[in-house]
Parts: C-alpha cells; sequence; structure tokens
C-alpha cells in the first residue's frame, strides 16, 4: 500500500483499523490527517463538506452515546489504478458494520433514553495518501429510532421541528444538494459484483421470480429497521414493498465491486439509487406524489445451491427510512 502507514496489511486492516482508532481510542483530531482536506461525506441524511465538519460531528455522536463501538464485519474493496498517484495507490472499500451504543446523553435523538441500540452501517471509502478523501455511508436509522422507542414518522416529524422547521432543517441528499467529488470510477468488473448487480436490476425492472433462482431458498437477510429474515418470502416482501412504493422513480446502480478471497465466501458490494414519485402503495403507506431520491447500499455473500449455480446465501441491505420519510412529510406539509 504505496503512500500509507507500513503499520496497515491492507485495506481491510485500514479501513477497520481506523475506524477504531477514531470512535474507540478517541482520536477524533487524527480525522486531521485520515480525512483529506475537502472530503466530502454523503448520507441520505445530509452532505457533509470536510474534515472539520466531520470533526465536529463526530463528537457530536460520542457526546450522545459515549460507549459506541462499531464492530467490523466485512470490507469488500477494489484496487482502484485510475485514482492512485506518483507516491500513492488508490483503492475503493465498502465496510459493513454493527453499532452498539447507550443513549447516555441528550443530542439529536431527544433527551437521554438509557437504552442499549445496535444497528448496522454501510460506508464505501475512497482512499490515497493514507487518506480517506470521498464517501457514501448509509445508517439503519430507523432501527436506531425504533430502539430508542419511537415511532419512525412521528420521530423525523419531531426532527424537522427540532431543525428549525420546512425551511431552515438540515435537507436530506438529493442530486440537488449532493457535491461532485473526485471520486467518479464505478468499481471493478468481478464476476460477483457483476451477478449481484444484474439480479437486482431485475428485482427492479418488477422481475420477482429473479428471487427464486438467484436467491438460495434459506437465504439470510438483513434489512431496514433491524429487520432479520430468511428466504424467498422475506426478500420478495423487502425488494417488492420497496418498488412498490416508487414504481416509476428511475433505478441506478452507481458502484460495483466483487471479491473472491481465501477463506472467504464470494461477495458483492453495491451502491445505487431511486429516484422518483412516491406514486405507489408499498413500504412507505399512502402515495403522496412526493419527489423522493434513495441512496441504498447493499452487500451479499454467495455459496452453492445443490448442483445448481452459486445463489445469495446472505444479503444486507440499507436505505435511511428516517431521510426518505423526511422528504414525504417536507412535500406533503405534514411535518407539524
Amino acid at each position: 500500500m504505496r503512500g500509507f502507514d507500513p503499520k496497515w496489511r491492507d485495506v481491510p486492516d485500514y479501513i477497520i483499523g481506523i475506524t477504531k482508532e477514531i470512535w474507540e481510542d478517541r482520536k477524533i483530531g487524527s480525522l486531521r490527517d485520515l480525512y483529506a482536506d475537502g472530503l466530502i461525506v454523503r448520507s441520505p441524511a445530509s452532505v457533509v463538506v470536510d474534515n472539520s465538519n466531520v470533526i465536529a460531528a463526530t463528537m457530536a455522536t460520542l457526546a450522545e452515546f459515549p460507549d459506541r463501538e462499531l464492530l467490523s464485519e466485512d470490507v469488500i474493496w477494489c484496487d482502484d489504478p485510475a485514482g492512485a498517484t506518483a507516491t500513492s495507490d488508490a483503492y475503493l472499500s465498502s465496510h459493513r458494520l454493527i453499532c452498539t451504543a447507550t443513549h447516555s446523553h441528550a443530542g439529536m435523538y431527544g433527551p437521554p433514553t438509557g437504552r442499549k441500540i445496535a444497528y448496522r452501517i454501510l460506508a464505501d471509502c475512497a482512499i490515497r495518501d493514507g487518506a480517506v478523501y470521498d464517501e457514501w455511508l448509509v445508517r439503519d436509522q430507523s432501527a436506531i429510532v425504533q430502539q430508542l422507542g419511537f415511532d419512525v414518522v412521528e420521530w423525523t416529524r419531531d426532527l424537522i421541528a427540532r431543525e428549525g422547521g420546512p425551511t431552515a432543517c438540515v435537507p436530506p441528499m438529493t442530486p440537488a444538494s449532493d457535491v461532485a467529488g473526485p471520486y467518479d470510477r464505478k468499481g471493478n468488473d468481478n464476476v460477483w459484483g457483476e451477478r449481484y448487480a444484474a439480479t437486482i436490476n431485475a428485482l427492479m425492472a418488477a422481475e420477482l421470480d429473479a428471487i427464486p433462482r438467484h436467491y438460495d431458498r434459506a437465504c439470510a437477510l438483513h434489512y431496514p429497521s433491524g429487520q432479520n429474515g430468511q428466504g424467498w418470502a422475506e426478500a420478495d416482501a423487502f425488494w417488492i414493498g420497496l418498488r412498490a412504493a416508487f414504481p416509476t422513480a428511475t433505478f441506478k446502480i452507481e458502484h460495483i465491486v466483487g471479491r473472491d478471497d481465501p477463506l472467504m465466501p464470494p461477495r458483492a458490494a453495491l451502491r445505487w439509487s431511486l429516484h422518483g414519485k412516491h406514486s405507489g402503495w408499498g413500504r412507505f403507506g399512502t402515495p403522496t406524489g412526493a419527489e423522493v431520491y434513495i441512496m441504498g447500499m447493499c452487500h451479499a455473500e454467495f455459496g452453492p445451491f445443490g448442483a445448481g449455480d452459486p445463489t445469495i446465501r446472505r444479503e444486507y441491505a440499507l436505505i435511511d427510512e428516517t431521510a426518505i420519510w423526511k422528504q414525504i412529510l417536507l412535500h406533503t406539509g405534514q411535518h407539524t
């Protein structure tokens, strides 16, 4: 890894290591070096520019959840030759982790509840010169909100008010609020990434019969709101519930990474978008006509299924449902 501290063995070691240093070892100031100047962090809830603002957001989170731990499950990554410089290699990593924390102090989630929570995050990071210089991140915000004892829609409505109302609140990420960054590649052309992308494209084209063909009958599924499921019916319910709510929205796969490593199943990571009208019945209730932008991220693991082709044995898919409800509430005027 040219251009990186030699203490990091490889990309997963670097990503997992700096995450622990920042959050659990309290080296928040190291973000000045580990995150490049001008860094853009995009999440469905907001777009944050520059590492100084990332430091502020990190401190706010740790003030509210001081015992927060980040348990890394996997890093699916690829080389990025086009991003390399004369002195540094470049990579794109997709990091999946589980956060555990106690809501000990007041903050974004309101007065302290004392409740312990656990939720997933998926984060794509472009890295070179020993630092992250572009990032996309999705937290399972609805899982956090529900574990703290709140209704997702009512909490989102209250958040709009606490942020100053519809004209002053933090705008969710949309193409209008996004900021173009230096990483504009699309990942790699590994067969597992292409296979997973083809499956999700089929589901978004209403070809739900792709599930029994491409998912293991006993697949383990991990979806928003901390939902854990098993089998074809629950995969069908999630994907059709999402697509049915936005039947005419434009679906686009933004980034694909596939990997096949020793002692690991073949894996794939996708980042995608769904942009259009909330015009159908589905996961988000009564159609409102709101224009909604969704940034989603998924990981999948493949394995054998009898004598047939490898199928998806595990799937992890995240969207931020509070950011979607925020867009719907702002559109309908039901934010008060």
